[in-house]
């Protein structure tokens, strides 16, 4: 089976978590499918991005995300739509 989860990167004691597609059974850190986006809890404020187009693929294919990926997917749901709307009002300028 098929898990969104958190896969940490970074230094000792400074965090940084990339979300990843990767099998159940692979280890925390281990071997993933795919990147969607990354999460650095140091920032203030904290740092989601996700490519949402890319979770709704997976979540369509079957995988399961974890708690944590679940709870931050709920607390930022605008994630990936902010860069695109800068973007936009960039251009119209």
């Amino acid at each position: 089976m098929l898990a969104i989860r958190m896969r940490r990167t970074g230094s000792k004691k400074r965090p940084f978590f990339r979300v990843v597609v990767a099998t159940s059974e692979a280890a925390r850190d281990g071997s993933f499918v795919e990147i969607l986006g990354h999460y650095d809890p140091r920032s203030q404020p904290e740092t989601f991005q996700v490519n949402h187009e890319r979770v709704d693929y997976w979540l369509a294919k079957g995988a399961r995300p974890s708690d944590s990926v679940r709870t931050l997917l709920a607390r930022h749901p605008a994630a990936a739509a902010a860069p695109a709307e800068a973007t936009a009002t960039g251009s119209a300028q």
